[in-house]
């Protein structure tokens, strides 16, 4: 399998023709700017542990409009391509990333009118697409007005999903996974359910974590993030923790929930201590960030691989015989255990 590292140059890169034409997968990166390289890194590494003998290659897009620093110009400018290649090229499937929510409506936001054409070509132009998190809330209030929901505290942590729907998506998958969550926002279970959508895994902390919606392009949504490594979510609770430290939030962050161990979480604790009593961001280099790397795992890793797995399966099945029914697993290893 090849993952082809976008450059200046990307199309010299492609596998040998013997080879067969790879799989091509359009990664509209809309992530902050601190984490733009590791989501990219993120879905590299799970195209690659999920490709089998599938050769894949993967494009990096860019929507100008999402507010950057220069740093994130620079990268931008030297790793993606802009969005404007996208409308004339050829790509059998979309992941499009979300980005942290700034305004009070989608609709406010800078980049609205960009996503929402990034979400109609989307549909009529992909085998399927990919909807990460904001791009998930964004994608079903567009096309079928289901509105977000503000929670009443951030949703941070790794939980249990169960599946709750049989699909070509989750073959040979368990019946229970885990899977990180990180965000202030969700689409209700139940309208999800009555503007035609399919829930295919859910929990009563998180309601739907994956779903979809099948047309001319089969729309996969996730709420959550079962791209990240181990350290995704630790990333994110540091850089809460230093919001909170420099005064840019009120509320210290919520321990992510099933995440750390028993030494790791005592850990947290005692610092969140002493941040309510000093709370200057001069002793964030003293948070204990080294010896919570140490213990971070990624317990859903193996199952985000099946669904990716399947994912790129689906595309090649697609290809190879647009209107033959669908047998994903194929191609696939063992099913893993349950």
């Amino acid at each position: 399998m090849s993952v082809v590292s976008l450059t200046p140059c990307w199309r010299d890169q492609l596998p040998p023709a013997d080879r067969g034409e790879p799989i091509v997968v359009g990664l509209v990166n809309n992530m902050p700017d601190a984490a733009l390289r590791t989501t990219e890194q993120q879905v590299r590494d799970l195209l690659s542990r999920s490709a089998g003998d599938l050769p894949v290659s993967l494009r990096i897009f860019s929507l100008p409009e999402i507010p950057r620093s220069e740093a994130g110009r620079l990268h931008v400018g030297q790793f993606h391509e802009p969005i404007a290649a996208l409308w004339t090229s050829h790509v059998d499937a979309l992941i499009v990333t979300g980005t942290e929510p700034k305004a009070p409506t989608l609709e406010a936001e800078p980049y609205w009118s960009a996503l929402a054409r990034l979400i109609d070509w989307a549909e009529e132009h992909t085998t399927s697409t990919i909807w990460s998190c904001l791009a998930a809330h964004a994608a079903a209030h567009h096309l079928d007005g289901v509105e977000r929901r503000a929670l009443d505290n951030k949703l941070i942590g790794v939980f249990e999903c169960d599946r709750a729907s049989d699909h070509p998506l989750v073959d040979g998958g368990p019946s229970r996974w885990c899977v990180p969550h990180s965000r202030c926002n969700e689409l209700p279970e139940e309208a999800l359910v009555r503007a035609g959508y399919r829930i295919l895994t859910r929990s009563p902390e998180v309601g739907a974590d994956l779903f979809i919606r099948e047309g001319k392009s089969l729309l996969v949504f996730l709420q959550g993030h079962p791209e990240y490594d181990s350290t995704g979510l630790f990333g994110e609770y540091r850089r809460d923790i230093r919001r909170f430290l420099a005064g840019d939030n009120d509320r210290y962050p919520e321990l992510p929930r099933g995440y750390f161990n028993r030494q790791t979480a005592e850990a947290m604790l005692e610092f969140r201590e002493r941040a309510l009593r000093e709370r200057d961001i001069a002793i964030l280099p003293s948070f204990p960030a080294a010896a919570a790397g140490r213990h971070l795992t990624a317990p859903w890793r193996s199952t985000a691989t099946r669904l990716y797995a399947n994912w790129l399966s689906y595309l090649a099945d697609r290809r190879a015989a647009p209107h033959r029914p669908v047998r994903i697993g194929e191609r696939r290893p063992e099913p893993l255990p349950v």
